[in-house]
């Protein structure tokens, strides 16, 4: 077994992964860290095979499976779940930028953004900090006393922020709950004026709503459904230690004792307020003396805290790149699995989404060739003659298709109708779409739905190439499984990031 500093290792080649800037190369690590070269390598190895990072050529790059872990402070904090309809409500009632933040050190960190979208917009990320010292949020927690905190431009120039505190019921401050503009639209005085009365009443609700919190979390933590005896754990698969065939496979390369620490961290942050070293190994499926190590390893590194008989994850955790992998739109979550896809199939990729009647082209990687099909992004297609359309179409009520005028393209688009409408239903029982130059004459391309952590259908993937390439059986044998475990893979990532197309 690993000596028991691998975990904050493993740790340590994440945070400097998650600097800014980034280190994104084995070398920069080995400096930013002072750990051996032979002792990255065998940290990234685990990293790359857990998914929480990836690999382009010599970089590696956080992955949204990575925020797990920042996931977990969220849930265990439980404040963006109780508070977070609050603070979205003000932000609509106000027309202004809504934080919440909490103590961190000598900095806040942000828990929960609600931006207005303009010219000028706040730019913080769920993740990132402040120095206290400096802005309105930090200054509330300071002295929960006062009446209210201001930023009158101290973090940024034209940047006017108000907050109040958020109390617990045992009246400690938890987090701060801050209204932040621009000089643009008020200054500090008339910011105040604006939001200072809504800010008050909303924080009311806030700790109304963290006593009724507070109820749950004092209910007993159930057993997860399945989870193996502590005694046998060894013996039991689990999520934590699935990987024996793996470290039968990578041998020494692989870090065993860092997965099992790192799912012993998403573990604590399982339920609101924590798990005790019981309910942990019964989570995990691992025995008690290996959870006792990792959180012993948490609590020195300052990701987790005892509070009484249970184990609570910290801010701190959020600093592991959660920051970054919050930030990334949806185009940047595609992107990748795009790239990986066109270099499977050698045929240019696609997504899109639905926008009327219309395909809005929203990413996309081209192959390199003297015939390509050239579409770039925000191109506009009609969506009935398209295979992304059809299979975006899937998810709306009859009466919706039915509205659905065909648009003939070529000689070969059915423009009766009730074309429409069949080809969806076709699409819908097939799980795929087929066009058949029917948008343009020699492009022929299958399309699969990519679907959102509820199961609906958000926007469609698919694989274009000339009909000279190939057959529609083509694309069915030959394309669609990697179409498929492309669409798989991405949905994963949506499942971790809150990026929305």
């Amino acid at each position: 077994m690993e000596p028991a500093g691998t975990l904050e290792r493993g740790l340590a080649v994440l945070r400097a992964l998650s600097a800014e800037p980034p280190r994104t190369r084995a070398t920069d690590l080995v400096r930013a860290t002072g750990l051996a070269r032979s002792v990255v390598d065998r940290v990234v190895v685990t990293l790359l095979h857990l998914g929480h990072l990836r690999a382009e050529g010599r970089d590696l790059l956080l992955a949204p499976p990575l925020a797990e872990l920042g996931t977990a402070y969220l849930t265990c904090s439980g404040l963006p779940r109780a508070l977070g309809p609050h603070a979205r409500r003000l932000a609509d009632e106000l027309d202004e930028s809504v934080s919440l933040a909490v103590p961190d050190g000598d900095d806040v960190r942000f828990v929960a953004q609600f931006p207005r979208r303009r010219a000028l917009s706040i730019t913080f990320r769920v993740g990132d900090t402040l120095p206290a010292a400096r802005c309105a949020a930090g200054l509330a927690l300071r002295d929960p006393a006062a009446p209210w905190a201001e930023d009158d431009q101290l973090v940024e120039p034209g940047l006017v922020a108000v907050a109040l505190p958020v109390r617990d019921p045992d009246g400690r401050a938890v987090c701060a709950a801050s209204v932040v503009s621009h000089t643009s639209r008020h200054d500090v005085t008339g910011l105040r004026e604006h939001a200072l009365p809504r800010l008050r009443a909303t924080v009311a609700a806030m700790e109304a709503a963290l006593r009724k919190a507070a109820l749950r979390k004092d209910s007993p933590v159930p057993r997860p459904a399945g989870a193996a005896d502590s005694s046998r754990a060894a013996d039991s698969p689990s999520t934590a230690d699935s990987s024996r065939a793996v470290k039968a496979e990578l041998g020494t390369a692989y870090l065993r004792s860092l997965a099992r620490g790192l799912a012993v961290l998403v573990a604590l942050g399982s339920a609101p307020g924590g798990l005790t070293l019981a309910d942990a190994a019964r989570a995990t499926g691992l025995p008690r003396a290996t959870v006792r190590r990792a959180v012993r390893s948490l609590e020195q590194q300052g990701y987790a805290a005892a509070e009484g008989t249970r184990f609570v994850l910290l801010p701190r955790v959020l600093e592991l790149g959660y920051a970054h992998l919050s930030g990334l739109t949806f185009q940047q979550v595609v992107q990748p699995h795009l790239k990986d896809l066109v270099a499977r199939v050698r045929a240019s990729a696609s997504v899109a989404v639905l926008s009327g009647d219309d395909v809005v082209y929203v990413a996309r990687v081209p192959t390199a060739g003297i015939m390509s099909v050239d579409i770039t992004v925000g191109t506009r297609l009609p969506a009935h003659a398209t295979s992304m359309g059809r299979v975006l179409l899937a998810g709306l009520p009859e009466e919706r298709l039915a509205q659905i005028t065909p648009r003939p393209s070529t000689r070969r688009t059915v423009a009766s109708p009730a074309a429409p409408a069949g080809a969806v239903r076709q699409a819908a029982r097939d799980g795929y779409a087929l066009a058949d130059q029917e948008l343009e004459e020699g492009v022929r391309s299958i399309a699969v739905p990519v679907r959102d952590r509820t199961g609906r259908t958000v926007a469609a993937l698919n694989v274009a190439t000339h009909a000279g390439r190939a057959t529609p059986g083509d694309l069915v044998r030959d394309v669609l499984p990697a179409l498929v475990e492309a669409a798989s893979r991405i949905e994963a990532d949506l499942r971790h990031v809150p990026a929305h197309p």
